[in-house]
């Protein structure tokens, strides 16, 4: 699996993977399952983690579809807009780069 430019930058951990995931997802919400099999964790570790993405507010709670329910990244928290501006700040970078070479390699 192939590290994101947001895990390279952040480090490799099961919740910067979560967030990795979540970020790239913008506003959509996802069970405990889905979450961890998408970011490429275990659920075991998803829920060893869960407390701490709970407590600092990375995750919100939005509905239950019967006994699912289901998360979404918590846009309204300050510290993750700033991480959120970090996650594009590298994205454009990127994309400015493939850009670059693209256009070198045409000439």
């Amino acid at each position: 699996m192939e590290k994101s430019l947001f895990i390279e930058f952040m480090g490799d951990s099961p919740t910067i993977r979560v967030m990795d995931y979540l970020f790239t997802m913008g506003e959509l919400d996802f069970s405990i399952t889905d979450m961890a099999e998408n970011a490429g964790i275990g659920r075991a570790t998803l829920y060893r983690i869960w407390g701490n993405l709970i407590k600092n507010a990375i995750i919100v709670h939005t509905r239950d579809i019967g006994k699912a329910k289901l998360f979404k990244l918590n846009t309204e928290n300050p510290k993750i807009k700033k991480l959120i501006e970090i996650y594009d700040m590298l994205t454009i970078e990127e994309l400015k780069k493939h850009t670059k070479q693209k256009i070198e390699v045409s000439m």
